[in-house]
C-alpha cells in the first residue's frame, strides 16, 4: 500500500461531526482569538523589537512588522481555509493527511513536536529566568538552573524547579477542562495586552521625533556592511528576526474540533489574532524607537530593552518598567498553555489515526480531555525544561513552524486542483499565488537558519522516521482496514 494513501475527506468530516464522543466544543470566536493573541505575544515583542531596530532596520522596524505580518498572513489564509473545511484537531498534521497522504502527515506531525513540545520547554526556561528577575535572585541558583550551567561564582545548577512549576500549573489547567483553559488564557491576555497598550499610551508623549532620522539606517554606518542590515535591505533583515513574534496563530487551528461553530469561528480566530497583533506591534515598536535612539539598542536593547527606554527617558514611571516584566511572564505563560494544548491536539489526532500509541487520545471521563497525554507531555517537557539549558533549542522551534506553514501552504493548493468541488466555508484568494507566496516566503526563512539548528533537525526527522516505518506504518488504522 502506498505511502502517500490518504485519509478520506468525508471520514475526517464525518468525525468532525460526532461531537458526542470527541473533545467538548465549548470555544467561541472570541475565546479563539485570544488562544492566538495568547500564543503570538511572548517575550518576542518585548525582545526581537529592539534587536531588529539595532542590528537591522532602525525606526523602519516598524515596517519589518509589516512584511512578516504579510508573510504570516500567506500562511494564515491557507490555515483558515482548512480549519473551515476540516475543523479536526490536529491542524496542520490532519490537513496533509487528507491532501499529501500518510507519509508527509506523519512528517509534519512528527516536526510540530519541535514547534509545540520544544516550544513549551523552553519558553518554561526562560519564565523561570524572568521570575528570578523579578524577585531580584531570590531562588537560589541551584534550584533555577540545570546541572549543565554554572554560575560566574561557580556554583552549579541542580533543577529548574519554577519552569517545573509552571509547566505542571498550566496542565493541571489543560487536564481540568479546554474552557477553563480558554478562560485562564483570557486572563492573561488582558493583562499583557493591557500592559502593552498602557507603554504604547503613556509612551507616546515621551516621542522624540529627531529619533526618526534618518528612518532607515544608512548605508556605510559602521557595524552594518551586510546588505540586510541598512536600507531596504534592514527592512528584510529585520523581518526575518520579527518574524518568530508571530509564531503561535496556527496554535489556534489544533483547537477546530473544540469550536462551537469552526466553520465560521476558526478562520476568524486564525486572522482575527493575527491582525490584532500586528496592530500591537507596529504601534509598541514605532513609541519605542521614538523613545530611544535606535543605536542605544546595539548594546542596551537585548532583553531589557523597554525597561531601559522606560528608566533613561520616560522619567517618574519607573513602575511600568515593572508592569513589563509582568506583562513578559504574563506573556511566557500564555504561551506555554496554548503550546502544551496544541502539541496534546496533534498527538490526539495522531492517536486517533494509530499513529501514536492509543494512549494519547484516551479522554478524561468527566472532563473529556486528552488527560493521560497532557501528563505525559508534562514529564517529557518537564525533564528537558529541569535538566536541560534552554539555549540548546536554538531555532529549532521556528524550524517545525516554518515547515508546516511551507507543508500547509501546498495542502491547499493540492486540494484545489483534487477537489475543486468541496464546500468552502471560507476560500484563500488568489490561489495558487498566495500559497506559492507563502511557500517562498516561509522556505526561504527555513534557508536563513544556521547550519547547526538545520543538522539537529534533519536528525530529528530522520529519528522520525525510524519510528513510523518501525511502529506507525504497521499500525496505522486506514491501512488496517
Amino acid at each position: 500500500m502506498s505511502l502517500f494513501i490518504k485519509k478520506p475527506l468525508e471520514q475526517l468530516l464525518a468525525q468532525a461531526g460526532d461531537s458526542d464522543k470527541g473533545l467538548k466544543r465549548t470555544l467561541g470566536a472570541g475565546n479563539l482569538i485570544a488562544l492566538g493573541v495568547g500564543a503570538i505575544i511572548g517575550a518576542g515583542l518585548f525582545v526581537r523589537t529592539a534587536a531588529a531596530a539595532g542590528e537591522a532596520a532602525g525606526p523602519a522596524v516598524v515596517i519589518s512588522f509589516i512584511v512578516a505580518a504579510i508573510g504570516c498572513a500567506f500562511a494564515g489564509l491557507c490555515y483558515a481555509e482548512f480549519a473551515s473545511i476540516i475543523p479536526i484537531a490536529g491542524s496542520a498534521y490532519t490537513y496533509a493527511y487528507a491532501t499529501m497522504g500518510e507519509f508527509v502527515a506523519w512528517i509534519i506531525g512528527w516536526a510540530l513536536v519541535l514547534e509545540y513540545a520544544l516550544a513549551s520547554a523552553t519558553v518554561s526556561i526562560a519564565w523561570s529566568e524572568y521570575l528570578n528577575n523579578l524577585l531580584g535572585g531570590a531562588i537560589p541558583y541551584e534550584l533555577c538552573h540545570s546541572p549543565f550551567e554554572t554560575s560566574a561564582a561557580g556554583v552549579s545548577g541542580i533543577i529548574n524547579l519554577p519552569a517545573v512549576f509552571i509547566l505542571l500549573l498550566l496542565t493541571l489547567i489543560l487536564i481540568k477542562g479546554t474552557q477553563e483553559s480558554a478562560i485562564v488564557n483570557a486572563i492573561i491576555v488582558f493583562v499583557k495586552v493591557a500592559i502593552v497598550l498602557l507603554f504604547i499610551v503613556i509612551g507616546w508623549r515621551y516621542i522624540n521625533p529627531e529619533n526618526y532620522t534618518p528612518f532607515f539606517i544608512p548605508e556605510g554606518t559602521p557595524g552594518h556592511e551586510d546588505w540586510n542590515s541598512y536600507g531596504w535591505g534592514g527592512v528584510f533583515g529585520g523581518a526575518a528576526i520579527v518574524f518568530f513574534a508571530f509564531i503561535g496563530f496556527d496554535a489556534v487551528s489544533t483547537a477546530a474540533q473544540e469550536a462551537k461553530n469552526p466553520k465560521r469561528d476558526m478562520p476568524i480566530g486564525i486572522l482575527g489574532s493575527l491582525v490584532v497583533c500586528t496592530i500591537l506591534y507596529i504601534l509598541f515598536a514605532y513609541v519605542l524607537t521614538g523613545v530611544a535612539n535606535w543605536e542605544e539598542f546595539k548594546t542596551a536593547g537585548r532583553e531589557a530593552s523597554v525597561a531601559y527606554a522606560i528608566q533613561n527617558y520616560m522619567e517618574g514611571y519607573g513602575w511600568l518598567a515593572t508592569l513589563i516584566s509582568v506583562a513578559i511572564l504574563a506573556g511566557f505563560s500564555s504561551v506555554i498553555l496554548v503550546m502544551l494544548m496544541g502539541q496534546s491536539r496533534v498527538f490526539y489526532s495522531m492517536s486517533n489515526d494509530g499513529l501514536v500509541p492509543k494512549v494519547f487520545s484516551e479522554l478524561h471521563p468527566k472532563y473529556r480531555t486528552p488527560h493521560k497525554s497532557n501528563m505525559i507531555l508534562f514529564v517529557f517537557v518537564g525533564l528537558f525544561a529541569a535538566f536541560v539549558p534552554g539555549s540548546v533549542a536554538g531555532d529549532l522551534t521556528s524550524f517545525g513552524t516554518l515547515f508546516a506553514f511551507v507543508l500547509v501552504c501546498a495542502g491547499v493548493w493540492v486540494l484545489r486542483v483534487k477537489n475543486p468541488e468541496l464546500k468552502r466555508p471560507f476560500a484563500t484568494p488568489l490561489v495558487p499565488l498566495i500559497p506559492i507566496l507563502g511557500m517562498l516566503v516561509c522556505g526561504a526563512l527555513i534557508a536563513s537558519l544556521d547550519a547547526n539548528t538545520l543538522l539537529i533537525a534533519f536528525g530529528w526527522m530522520a529519528f522520525g522516521l525510524v519510528i513510523y516505518f518501525a511502529y506507525s506504518k504497521n499500525n496505522s488504522y486506514l491501512r488496517n482496514k
